[in-house]
């Protein structure tokens, strides 16, 4: 067997699990991002008014018309 080969490989292995692991922290960094968006659109969003009693138009439905 060729030690050279051997060393290669290694090296070919080594490199591999590093762009893996940069790959993974890019992936997790653009998920925090993602989510921190999300966050604000949802923030964002208005509470709805509370449901009319009656009085006003289109309060409530009458569904025995």
């Amino acid at each position: 067997m060729d030690v050279t080969a051997i060393a290669a490989a290694a090296s070919a292995n080594s490199a591999a699990q590093t762009e893996t692991a940069v790959q993974l922290n890019v992936f997790k960094k653009a998920i925090d991002i993602q989510s921190a968006g999300v966050l604000a659109l949802l923030q964002a969003v208005p509470t709805p008014p509370p449901a009319s009693s009656g009085g006003t138009a289109g309060g409530i439905v009458n569904t025995f018309a």
